[in-house]
């Protein structure tokens, strides 16, 4: 599969689909389809963006920069599911696999290409926090400039309420209720805790809630490993011999970790705000 990058310099008058064609291999449908999916950037000056608008007229000096990765350009997200739509900013399940951001490369996967694409009016979006590509669960997305600087801040001095849930290998039951675990991360103070919901004995594992006061990276997962009880589908802090546990199928199964509410104080509205996943969207032990 191509994958290449090239940056153009602007020194005559051209449009961005001549300036391409002249350095690149591909047709201008290609070309179109990758620069609709956030292969292509925009430097004028001191700032660079993502630009779409094939329309754009360029300036001397100007700068393009291409990012073409056919591998990347041909996923297809999974489609995100509309929770709310409060005008300001929308709530979003966030379905396995899909990004909370873009790279270089494109943003046709993240969960806000989706909602800029699927929202109607169609309207601006701004990321303001985000879930692993790997979890699942509800997710914001700003729709003004006001919207996202408030909606961070709030995220940030943690003033909302996030309640998850999690499949465990083990038995939950068997540890105090609930269970508050303090394992630092990255050298950082952390605080989980895991209640348990349900046990399945037959496959010995465990629904629980996890509340967290504390938001470092991958937080649930580690806390979860630390107990003895590693999340379902975590390659990367879960046990090989624990996973075999379930079925020969176990490689494949999703990470079992999802956002399921989200509760706070609007910063514009000032109302009190919650939101809950529909219990079809959440993790399920007769899925397994």
């Amino acid at each position: 599969m191509k994958k290449f990058e090239c940056h153009i310099n602007i020194d005559r008058t051209i449009n961005i689909i001549e300036a391409l064609q002249i350095q690149c291999d591909l047709s201008v449908s290609e070309i179109k389809k990758a620069i609709d999916k956030g292969a292509l950037w925009h430097s004028r000056g001191k700032s660079t963006q993502r630009c779409r608008r094939i329309k754009k007229k360029l300036h001397l000096d100007d700068k393009l920069h291409f990012y073409f990765d056919e591998s990347v350009l041909s996923q297809i997200p999974t489609p995100a599911t509309l929770i709310a739509d409060l005008s300001h900013y929308s709530v979003w399940y966030k379905p396995y696999g899909m990004l909370s951001q873009g790279s270089k490369w494109s943003d046709h996967c993240t969960i806000t290409r989706w909602a800029q694409k699927n929202l109607l009016p169609e309207r601006a979006v701004f990321a303001v926090h985000r879930l692993d590509r790997a979890a699942t669960g509800l997710i914001l997305v700003a729709h003004s400039k006001q919207a996202a600087k408030a909606l961070s801040l709030m995220f940030e001095q943690h003033q909302l309420e996030k309640t998850y849930q999690v499949i465990v290998h083990g038995d939950h039951q068997q540890h105090p209720q609930p269970e508050t675990v303090e394992v630092e991360i990255d050298g950082k103070t952390a605080r989980s805790h895991f209640l348990c919901l349900e046990y399945q004995e037959k496959q010995d594992v465990s629904l629980l809630q996890v509340n967290i006061e504390t938001g470092r990276k991958h937080q649930i997962r580690i806390h979860a490993a630390s107990m003895g009880l590693p999340v379902v589908g975590d390659r990367l802090h879960g046990n090989a011999a624990e996973r075999i546990k379930l079925d020969n199928e176990q490689s494949a199964i999703d990470l079992q970790l999802c956002a399921v509410t989200l509760a706070f104080t609007c910063p514009i509205s000032h109302e009190e705000q919650i939101f809950s996943l529909p219990e079809t969207l959440r993790p399920q032990l007769s899925n397994l």
